[in-house]
């Protein structure tokens, strides 16, 4: 197979091709270029790139903010959206970084960073496959206690509509939330919601 067939064989597989991809496999990145420049690869963010019949998913733009983002985490309300617990769909990709990286940038989707540290950064994080890209994403139960703990960025009655939805829809319990609510240290601000909620 020559560098192209085997790029585009990736493709295939992934909608999403990063160049780190490439070049994992001991591809020149040139190859990947002269895909895009004929028009055979359509070019995403920077270093991402997709055949032009891939099929895009409705989370997408968190695939690219991925990619765009080593060590970020998709939070607040991004993974509300992802986790179903809103109707909102953000314009912008909420995403988690510590507090010392680099503000990341992503010219083909607007990120939304929130800095996080310590327990409240690693706790609750899964990893989901979007679009070929493994996508930190976290919990419902995490997010809820997150919700709490930007009430005032977010409004309070945007967490209270989190936490109703996530216990109603059985994709979090009291106690899930009741232990990130501790990590997030708003233990004391969500208890009077937890307790009228059950």
């Amino acid at each position: 197979m020559t560098s192209a067939q085997r790029i585009l064989a990736i493709a295939k597989r992934q909608p999403l091709v990063r160049l780190r991809d490439v070049e994992a496999r001991g591809i020149a990145r040139e190859s990947l270029l002269r895909l895009y420049r004929q028009g055979l690869l359509v070019r995403q963010a920077r270093g991402v790139y997709s055949l032009p019949e891939s099929s895009i998913t409705e989370h997408h733009s968190l695939a690219i903010a991925a990619t765009r983002t080593p060590g970020g985490v998709i939070c607040l309300l991004s993974a509300l959206r992802f986790h179903g617990l809103s109707t909102q769909d953000p314009h912008e990709v909420w995403m988690a970084i510590d507090f010392k990286a680099h503000k990341p940038v992503a010219e083909s989707v607007a990120l939304r960073v929130v800095r996080f540290s310590g327990p409240a950064l690693i706790e609750g994080v899964e990893h989901h496959t979007i679009e070929g890209v493994r996508v930190p994403v976290y919990s419902a139960a995490k997010t809820v206690a997150d919700c709490f703990k930007y009430r005032n960025k977010l409004g309070v009655d945007v967490a209270i509509e989190a936490l109703r939805d996530a216990l109603r829809s059985r994709k979090a319990t009291v106690d899930q939330i009741h232990r990130f609510a501790k990590v997030c240290r708003v233990s004391n601000v969500i208890r009077p919601y937890l307790e009228s909620a059950v």
